[in-house]
């Protein structure tokens, strides 16, 4: 038999005998319950390793923050997006277009600590370039566990130049932008600055960033293209004449500070002002030699124009004998009695130069005659005092562009000792900016107009103007600080051709709580040309030791500020001189 068949044979037979044991037995049980445990034992083992997985992860995540919570920050330097230093601040020019701040490329240095070779050599190098680098603060970075530290930002081209040089690993440069101001310190207390971000902090810079741009810049919609110029009211020829005049009147007359103000009385705009001290905004803080900052160079940020407050002495009686005359209790041709110093609450009232006798309303402006003033004061109430002083503001934060203004105070509670110093400048202080403003109202036909660091139509002002006294009391006003211009302390501040009016204020400076006898806080403020004021001067000088003429009050230092202001800018800002009795000749022999 083949193999074949005996295959089919075998096959044939185990085929019967597995058909008789089903038949016989029932179906066969298949052992299919430990396949089911084994699965079953698989997951529990897999869900235990995924639970001990997670809690490992979670235990080293926990030890972390142990660890971070632990140990002491380290500092380090953050990198901004290059866009982000990049982004461009706009222009800012006056109002004849000339540039008072803009934007240039430059670079900053900076180190990848992982890749130096030798902190040690690298600090030697670069301090034979920049030799105000701080040498154990830049050790400390370079030998730090971050990836990225600032060394020194805003380098000079050479700077860069050198360092490349050294070909140092770990040293690179990131461009950036810096603020730069073509005129120093010319205007420093109007544009103020930026920080080392370009980010404005200080002056119309601050007001820019306020206006939207720092929003901007904080969810990185800025960019480096070129934006739209800033334009301001400011005139930078009678700016640079301002500033000028303040720095050398604080040097020449031995002053502690110094300030003016010129200001557009139709507008409200400011066309200058300066404080002297000042500062360099584009080297806002400077380094002494041993690295530390210099604190008297750092007081020159202080504005005393907008941000300072002072008793403002006579200048003040301007306002008084405004009260008098706008409340119809008084004329131009009334006269009060002199005679006699006024004794009140254990203080005596009395004149600087008395005349010790009857007075007309312009001889008391003429003469500055303090009792003749509290007598003017004694006309209205209280009450109505100071509510006048409000209308003019003079009481209240004065509103403006400028970010760096300061509050004026006066007593909680007035009386009657407080109302008669007032009226001629004396327990109120406020701002000799806001006092120039207040000035202009007296002589532009009674309108308050809010001062403005930007362009102004008189079409503009005449919408937001505010009227605070009488067209009539206006007119007065105008006589009367034309005649002290004249007759008065205000002849020194006379320019010919250009009709100067004004009132000087001559205040006895608190020292240590209690006012000085040998210390005044000065001031001057004028109109020109006075029978038509176009603009308002205000000058300011602290502590003066000397003056012209060795004079030291008034009419011998702030008076003579404002006659060297004028001089040098009238004609810059289009006003015509004109001579003789009826102003028709345009030249005059001398």
């Amino acid at each position: 038999m083949s193999f074949l068949s005996r295959f089919k044979k075998t096959s044939s037979r185990a085929a019967a005998a597995a058909s008789t044991a089903l038949s016989s037995t029932g179906p066969a049980k298949i052992p299919f319950e430990g396949t089911r445990k084994r699965s079953g034992q698989q997951a529990r083992s897999r869900v235990a390793i995924m639970i001990g997985a997670f809690g490992i992860v979670y235990a080293i995540i926990g030890g972390r923050l142990v660890q971070y919570g632990a140990t002491l920050p380290e500092t380090v330097s953050s990198i901004g997006r290059a866009d982000t230093l990049m982004a461009s601040r706009p222009d800012i020019i006056d109002r004849n277009g000339e540039i008072m701040a803009t934007d240039i490329r430059t670079v900053s240095l900076y180190a990848e600590p992982h890749k130096i070779v030798d902190a040690d050599e690298a600090v030697e190098q670069l301090s034979s370039v920049l030799p105000q680098l701080n040498v154990a603060e830049t050790y400390n970075k370079l030998k730090s566990n971050s990836r990225f530290q600032w060394l020194r930002r805003q380098l000079t081209p050479k700077q860069q130049s050198d360092i490349l040089a050294l070909g140092i690993p770990g040293i690179g440069f990131r461009p950036e932008k810096r603020r730069f101001y073509p005129g120093g310190p010319t205007a420093s207390h109007i544009l103020g600055h930026v920080n080392i971000d370009n980010r404005g902090i200080a002056g119309m810079e601050r007001y820019i960033d306020s206006q939207g741009l720092a929003d901007l810049a904080a969810i990185g919609m800025t960019s480096d293209a070129k934006l739209e110029p800033v334009r301001l009211s400011i005139d930078l020829r009678v700016q640079n004449i301002v500033r000028d005049v303040v720095v050398n009147a604080m040097v020449n007359y031995k002053a502690l500070a110094a300030g003016a103000v010129v200001l557009n009385a139709k507008t409200g705009e400011i066309l200058a002002m300066a404080s002297a001290p000042d500062y360099d905004p584009n080297q806002p803080s400077r380094l002494n030699p041993d690295g530390t900052v210099d604190k008297v160079y750092e007081e020159g940020w202080f504005s005393r124009m907008s941000n300072g407050t002072f008793e403002m002495g006579s200048t003040f009686k301007s306002f008084t004998l405004a009260m008098g005359l706008d409340s119809g209790r008084m004329t131009l041709k009334d006269s009060f009695d002199a005679r006699f110093p006024i004794r009140m609450g254990g203080f005596t009232i009395k004149d600087f130069h008395g005349k010790h006798r009857v007075l007309t309303v312009p001889e008391i402006f003429q003469y500055s005659s303090n009792i003749g003033t509290a007598k003017i004061a004694d006309l209205v109430s209280i009450d109505d005092h100071r509510a006048f002083l409000t209308r003019l503001g003079l009481l209240t934060r004065m509103q403006t562009e400028l970010p760096e203004v300061a509050t004026p105070s006066q007593p909680r509670v007035w009386k009657k000792i407080n109302s008669v110093t007032i009226s001629f400048g004396h327990g109120v202080s406020t701002t000799p900016l806001q006092t120039a403003v207040a000035g202009a109202a007296l002589m532009n036909g009674g309108f308050l107009i809010s001062p403005t660091f930007l362009p102004r139509s008189e079409a503009e002002a005449e919408q937001i103007r505010e009227r605070v006294i009488k067209d009539t009391t206006s007119a007065d006003m105008r006589y009367l600080f034309n005649w002290n211009g004249v007759a008065g302390s205000g002849k020194n501040a006379q320019v010919a051709g250009f009709h100067v009016g004004g009132k000087t204020g001559t205040a006895d400076k608190v020292v240590n709580g209690r006012y000085s006898s040998d210390q005044n806080f000065n001031a001057f403020l004028a109109g020109f040309p006075i029978d038509d004021p176009q603009y308002v001067v205000l000058s300011i000088i602290d502590a003066p030791q000397t003056g012209e003429n060795g004079g030291r009050i008034a009419g011998f230092t702030a008076a003579p500020m404002v006659q060297k202001i004028i001089a040098r800018s009238a004609p810059l800002l289009g006003v015509e001189p004109r001579f003789g009795s009826d102003g028709s000749a345009l030249l005059v022999s001398y």
